[in-house]
């Protein structure tokens, strides 16, 4: 099973450096360290940040902050049950 605060912790990790406010997924790549294919991994847990971008719905542009970003990102997570 994935710990969720191990996910959230390399989220923001990744997503920190990124210029806020952001407006779309395309305003983190440059944030990322490996870019696109910056993973994620938790137990069983294994995405890309491009994965991730695919799975998700795609959020609530524009962001204001890492940590809103982050919220929205481990609530859509939980809600398709990959946590």
């Amino acid at each position: 099973m994935a710990d969720e605060s191990d996910l959230r912790e390399q989220f923001t990790e990744a997503f920190e450096g990124a210029d806020y406010p952001i407006s779309s997924p395309m305003d983190l790549v440059p944030a990322l360290p490996n870019g696109p294919g910056t993973k994620f991994e938790s137990g069983e847990f294994s995405m890309t940040a491009m994965e991730l971008n695919t799975k998700l719905s795609g959020g609530d542009f524009p962001y204001e902050s890492v940590d809103a970003f982050v919220d929205d990102i481990v609530e859509e997570l939980e809600d398709q049950e990959y946590l």
